[in-house]
């Protein structure tokens, strides 16, 4: 099993220069990569191979200024992108997928992108990596590699890749490491929690074996109003698609506060299950909610910016590593239909014409069933 680990990059003038030298080499050679590709495909109807971008580029400057093995990845990663791009292609004619995919397209002009460096390119100095430029680079500038500390959590003999990850006018070193396996535990998978998610209660729990538990949304959902008031404000009387130096700064905070949200917030979940024996966690989930929702303007900006389906897929992917059965299940009508009641629940636009829910629901907050019963719910 395979764990990453970020960590930003201080603010060291010499160390950020040559990073930004570099993302920007990989920029221009991943434009070039799809410059190449897309005349091919456009002319010839014809693909790329898994390495025909680096016979064709291996003496072009922006490829040897950096590491082999580093352009070599980069120009990897772009043929990989096309060669899925051919998938897709063939899934649209033979009807398995309703929207034609798009061929991959160029970068922004002027951008940044990532640099990644698989362990055999790197070298342990004492507690600092050593990570290598190309000769170019060497012959330009006079510097052949430049060092990095190693995380103490980490042992290196467990590191598989280092990638340089440019992103709001920050760097951030990624560790790929391979993690040794949980012993999983010995759970019951007939006990099971349920997860209905909102905006208030971002997470609401209910278990059959007696427990429940709420994750707060209302701290999320307070912190995204006041990034969107901050940008508002910022942008204010400045033209379309205006940025700057102070809004990538907040929005990469934000970014960061929401990442360590998703992890606390699924971590609870599981320890959760993990304490009380619970096997199974059933989460509904209807797809594409967010892209068609027409909640008003106000409510819009608050639902849709809440990361649900980061945080869904972070818990299936702690259910899978502690042994957890994880279901994702849909749950169209369920604001209507009664469980008191025995209402069967039909798919979204597969319900019958004569099916309706047993009870009703009063307003806001209050569901009233067949037999009069008051629910909050």
């Amino acid at each position: 099993m395979y764990s990453c680990q970020q960590v930003l990059v201080g603010k060291n003038p010499e160390l950020i220069a040559i990073l930004t030298f570099l993302c920007e080499q990989s920029h221009k050679l991943t434009n070039m990569g799809i410059y190449y590709g897309r005349q091919l495909y456009f002319k010839s109807q014809k693909g790329i191979g898994k390495y025909d971008l680096e016979k064709v580029y291996k003496k072009n400057n922006h490829y040897k200024v950096l590491h082999s093995q580093a352009a070599q990845q980069i120009l990897r990663t772009v043929a990989e992108s096309f060669r899925s791009y051919y998938g897709l292609i063939k899934a649209y004619s033979s009807g398995k997928i309703s929207d034609r995919p798009k061929i991959p397209n160029y970068r922004k002009k002027g951008g940044m992108a990532t640099v990644s460096y698989p362990s055999q390119a790197l070298k342990l100095k004492g507690n600092l990596l050593r990570v290598p430029l190309g000769n170019t680079c060497k012959r330009w500038f006079g510097i052949d590699s430049f060092l990095i500390p190693m995380p103490s959590n980490l042992e290196f003999s467990t590191l598989k890749e280092l990638r340089i990850l440019p992103r709001n006018k920050c760097f951030y070193w990624e560790f790929i490491y391979e993690k040794e396996e949980v012993v999983k535990p010995q759970l019951n998978q007939d006990n099971v929690l349920g997860i209905d998610h909102g905006v208030n209660n971002w997470l609401t729990c209910v278990s059959n074996v007696g427990t429940s538990l709420i994750v707060d949304g209302k701290h999320l959902k307070s912190m995204n109003r006041w990034y969107n008031k901050q940008v508002s404000t910022i942008k204010e009387n400045q033209p379309t698609g205006f940025w700057s130096n102070r809004l990538a700064a907040i929005t990469e905070k934000r970014n960061r506060q929401i990442r360590d949200g998703i992890n606390k917030a699924a971590r609870i979940v599981i320890n959760h299950c993990l304490e009380n024996y619970i096997g199974t966690i059933v989460l509904g989930w209807n797809k594409g909610q967010k892209n068609q929702i027409e909640l008003g303007k106000k409510n819009n900006s608050e639902f849709v910016p809440i990361p649900t389906a980061r945080l869904k897929e972070r818990i299936a992917q702690l259910c899978s590593e502690y042994g957890i059965l994880f279901i994702e299940t849909e749950e169209s009508y369920t604001s209507i239909a009664s469980f008191l009641d025995g209402d069967n629940l039909p798919n979204y636009g597969e319900k019958p014409n004569d099916w309706k829910p047993s009870g009703k629901r009063i307003k806001r907050g209050l569901y009233r069933s067949s037999n009069n019963c008051l629910i909050n719910a």
